[in-house]
């Protein structure tokens, strides 16, 4: 299968890897030249905690028209670009190929129907971490499962065969009937999570350490698990509050994305997290207070950047 990863970092690269290595012509596709030419020059180096990999056939873009129309995007771009890096890279797309969406947070799914339509887009989440370290190389840092699947809930030919091809690239996968559930119980683990550690300097596992950001996880996930039960949404587990605790529990000693992205000084995907849920429930006539509070909070710390 021909697949182009839209967006190369730690994890764009650690699924372009695994699906080159299972010899399917991988492309993967950004704008840090340093990294592409590196890549280009001496292949993918993949440090996991049972040995090295280097990946050499694999190749990198920074144009879409070196690339050209693929069978399979693979989206991993941060939620805040997804439109434009979707309208630059139109050229991958052709009339059958289908664009899937791992990102976090809501609203890429219509992002990418935007631009190319909505009937050849798939979901999922991914439970796997990886760190970039440098031009070319990046540590595979935990393992975990993938879930795919189509929106409407069907179990079709094109989304067996995607969870073959990675299945076979030993990416373990489960297609799944419900992937708008899924995508909304992660959601839930970053609301609680993520722009609380940002906000305070917090590495995950110390937000229930404190009684005042567990509180305040504990409000913001309750916030989001009420609008998801009105809206219908599925989740994959009973108790989110509980659940996103246990993941704080597993990933004491992470520090979170967005928290990272805030000492780095860059864009948050803020408005994709705990915004969505501002913004789903205006739609539905909820209040969020919360989770307001939160978002604008993030959205004063990134116009503070110097």
């Amino acid at each position: 299968m021909k697949i182009a990863v839209l967006g190369a970092g730690a994890m764009g690269c650690l699924y372009g890897g695994m699906l080159a290595e299972a010899d399917n012509e991988v492309w993967l596709l950004d704008v840090w030249k340093e990294h592409v030419d590196a890549i280009n020059e001496t292949g993918l180096y993949i440090e996991t905690s049972k040995g090295n990999k280097h990946i050499k056939n694999i190749r990198a873009a920074m144009k879409p028209s070196d690339i050209g129309v693929v069978d399979l995007v693979l989206v991993f771009v941060k939620s805040t670009i997804t439109e434009i890096a979707i309208e630059q890279n139109k050229e991958i797309f052709g009339i059958d190929t289908i664009a899937l969406t791992l990102q976090n947070g809501l609203g890429n799914i219509e992002k990418i129907g935007s631009v190319i339509g909505k009937k050849n887009i798939i979901a999922g989440t991914t439970a796997h971490g990886s760190t970039m370290l440098g031009p070319g190389k990046i540590r595979h840092a935990g393992v975990g499962k993938t879930h795919i699947g189509e929106i409407d809930g069907s179990v079709s030919a094109r989304i067996q065969k995607i969870g073959k091809v990675f299945s076979d690239a030993s990416i373990a996968t489960d297609i799944s009937e419900n992937v708008m559930g899924l995508v909304w119980g992660k959601l839930m683990v970053n609301i609680g999570i993520n722009a609380l550690t940002a906000i305070t300097g917090l590495k995950n596992g110390q937000l229930i350490d404190f009684k005042e950001t567990e509180e305040l996880l504990e409000l913001a996930v309750a916030e989001a698990w009420h609008v998801a039960k009105i809206k219908g949404i599925q989740l994959p587990y009973d108790d989110p509050i509980a659940h996103t605790k246990e993941v704080c529990k597993a990933t004491a000693e992470n520090r979170s994305s967005m928290l990272q992205d805030v000492v780095n000084k860059r864009k948050t995907e803020i408005e994709m997290i705990n915004g969505a849920i501002v913004r789903e429930g205006e739609v539905l006539g909820l209040d969020t207070p919360i989770n307001k509070v939160i978002t604008n909070l993030i959205a004063v710390i990134q116009k503070k950047y110097s």
